[in-house]
C-alpha cells in the first residue's frame, strides 16, 4: 500500500490507534502508539522521534535522537490489543542527515536485497525458516548474589507422569518421541491452530504445524518461503503471535534454543534459494539435482559457518543445543536428506522450483533481519568465489568412526568462540556495505560484555552438585 491507501484503509476499518514497531539490536521488536489523528502522508516521510540511547546496542546517550518512519507496505491491524490498532513496522533514520541508520537491523535486509540484485546473480533470495520453540504451563528464574535456579513446567513433561494433578490422566510424551502422537498426547493441537489460523489472516501463508521431538510441548509453525525481507518482517510477527496467543490462554511460549536438560533443543533450520527473473538457480544436474550456484553457495556456508554462528546462534544457550547426541548438526557437511549435516538437500520434490539448500545449525534466538542477511552474504560469497563444498557426507554422522570424523569440521562450542570467529572472518559480510565494520563490531562487543563474560562469572548450580564437597 502507498501512504494514501494506508490512510483510507485505516478510515475504512475504523483504526484509533497507530502502533509503530521496529527491532531492536539484539533482536526484540519494541513499539510505541499514536492516535491516529497523528498519522498523515506526511508521517511517512517525516517519521517520529524517539530516543535511541534507551535501545539496546544503539546510541549513545549525547545523541539519542533518532527517527522510525513508517513503512506503508508492513500495515497490519494488530490482533490482540483492545482498541482498533493499525501496525506499522518503521525504518531507523538519523534526523539531521536522514540517512538510514546502520545498526537497524531490518536497513541491513535492505541492503543485502540490494546487493544480490548489485552481484548481478540474481533478483530474489527466497528464505523458508522452520523455527521450533516450547510451549511451557509455567516458568520460574532468577539469579542473586547467592542463588541461581530456574524451574519450567509442563502439562505433558515425562518428568510429571507422578504429579497429583487431581486427576493425573498420563498421556505425556517420553522423552525425544513427540514427534508426532495425535491427542491425547499431544496437547496443543487446538493452540497450534488457532496460532496457524491468526497467522493466516494477517496474511502469513503457513504450510504445516505439528508437535515436535522434544517432551513439554516443543512445537513447530512452518511458514511458506518469502523474500529475504518479507520473510524477516514475518519473523516479527510470527514471534509475536505465538507468545501472545499462548499468554491470553495462560501459557508461554519461548524461542530459547535449549530450556531443557536430556531432550531436544529449538532449531531453525533455514532454507534459501536465489532466483532471477522467475527462474529458480538452484536446480540442476548435480549431485542431489542441484546446481554449480547451489554448490558453491554451500560452499560459502560451509567455510563461513563459524563467523554465521555469531549471528544465526547468538546466544550462549544456543550452544547447549549443538552438542553431539541429537538431531543439532555440529558436523559441518553437507549431504542430501540426511539430518546430521550442516547443510541438507530437501529431496521432497523434483521440481526445479523446490530446489533449495536447507541451512541445520541456525536457532530461532536469531535476529531474523541478520541472520537471513548472513545466510545470504555466505551464499553469494561462495557463488562468486567459486567456492567448493567438498564430497558430500551421505552416511550419519555421529555413526562414522573416529579416523573419519576427525576430518569433519565442527561448529564453534560456544558463543565466545563464534564471535572470535566472526572477528576474523567477516569480510564476505562487508560487502556492498550490507554488514558495516560498526555493526560488526558493536555486535561483536555488546555480546561478549553483556552475554558471555555474564554468564563466565556466575556460579552455576550444578556446579554445587560436582563441587561443594571438595
Amino acid at each position: 500500500m502507498k501512504p494514501k491507501e494506508v490512510l483510507k484503509y485505516a478510515e475504512e476499518k475504523n483504526i484509533k490507534v497507530v502502533d509503530i514497531r521496529f527491532m531492536d539490536f539484539p533482536g526484540i521488536w519494541q513499539h510505541f502508539s499514536v492516535l491516529i489523528s497523528e498519522l498523515n502522508e506526511a508521517s511517512f516521510e517525516d517519521g517520529f522521534g524517539f530516543d535511541a540511547s534507551s535501545i539496546r546496542g544503539w546510541q549513545s546517550i549525547d545523541a539519542s535522537d533518532m527517527l522510525v518512519i513508517p513503512d506503508p507496505l508492513t500495515a497490519k491491524i494488530d490482533p490482540f490489543f483492545e482498541a482498533s490498532t493499525l501496525v506499522l513496522i518503521g525504518n531507523i533514520a538519523d534526523p539531521i542527515t536522514r540517512r538510514p541508520y546502520s545498526r537497524d537491523p531490518r536497513f541491513i535486509a535492505k541492503k543485502a536485497e540490494i546487493y544480490l540484485k548489485s552481484s548481478g546473480i540474481g533478483d530474489t533470495a527466497y528464505i523458508g525458516p522452520e523455527a521450533e520453540f516450547f510451549i511451557f504451563d509455567d516458568v520460574r528464574f532468577n539469579s542473586s548474589a547467592n542463588q541461581a535456579y530456574y524451574k519450567v513446567d509442563s502439562i505433558e513433561g515425562a518428568w510429571n507422569t507422578g504429579r497429583e494433578e487431581h486427576p493425573n490422566l498420563g498421556y505425556k510424551p517420553r522423552h525425544k518421541e513427540g514427534y508426532f502422537p495425535v491427542p491425547p498426547v499431544d496437547k496443543f493441537q487446538d493452540m497450534r491452530t488457532d496460532m496457524m489460523l491468526t497467522l493466516q489472516e494477517l496474511g502469513i501463508d503457513v504450510e504445516c504445524q505439528h508437535h515436535e521431538v522434544a517432551t513439554g510441548g516443543q512445537a513447530e509453525i512452518d511458514m511458506r518461503f518469502k523474500p529475504l525481507l518479507e520473510m524477516g518482517d514475518q519473523m516479527v510477527w510470527f514471534k509475536y503471535i505465538l507468545k501472545n496467543i499462548a499468554n491470553r490462554q495462560d501459557y508461554t511460549v519461548t524461542f530459547m534454543p535449549k530450556p531443557l536438560f536430556g531432550d531436544n533443543g529449538s532449531g531453525m533450520h533455514t532454507h534459501i534459494s536465489i532466483w532471477k527473473e522467475g527462474t529458480p538457480l538452484f536446480a540442476g544436474n548435480n549431485y542431489a539435482g542441484l546446481s554449480d550456484y547451489a554448490l558453491y553457495g554451500i560452499g560459502g556456508i560451509l567455510k563461513h559457518c563459524k563467523a554465521l554462528c555469531a549471528i544465526t546462534n547468538p546466544t550462549t544457550n544456543s550452544y547447549k543445543r549443538l552438542v553431539p547426541g541429537f538431531e543439532a548438526p555440529i558436523n559441518l557437511a553437507y549431504s542430501g536428506s540426511n539430518r546430521s549435516a550442516a547443510v541438507r538437500i530437501p529431496m521432497y520434490s523434483d521440481s526445479p522450483k523446490a530446489k533449495r539448500i536447507e541451512f541445520r545449525t541456525p536457532d530461532p534466538s536469531c535476529n531474523g533481519y541478520m541472520a537471513f542477511s548472513a545466510i545470504l552474504m555466505a551464499v553469494l560469497d561462495g557463488i562468486e568465489n567459486k567456492i567448493d563444498p567438498g564430497e558430500p557426507l551421505d552416511k550419519n554422522i555421529y555413526d562414522l568412526p573416529p579416523e573419519e570424523l576427525k576430518n569433519v569440521p565442527l561448529a564453534p562450542g560456544s558463543l565466545e568462540e563464534a564471535l572470535l570467529a566472526l572477528k576474523e572472518d567477516n569480510e564476505f559480510l562487508l560487502k556492498g556495505d550490507v554488514f558495516t565494520e560498526d555493526v560488526i563490531s558493536k555486535w561483536i562487543e555488546y555480546k561478549m560484555a553483556n552475554e558471555v563474560d555474564s554468564i563466565k562469572l556466575r556460579p552455576h548450580p550444578y556446579e554445587f552438585n560436582l563441587y561443594y564437597d571438595i
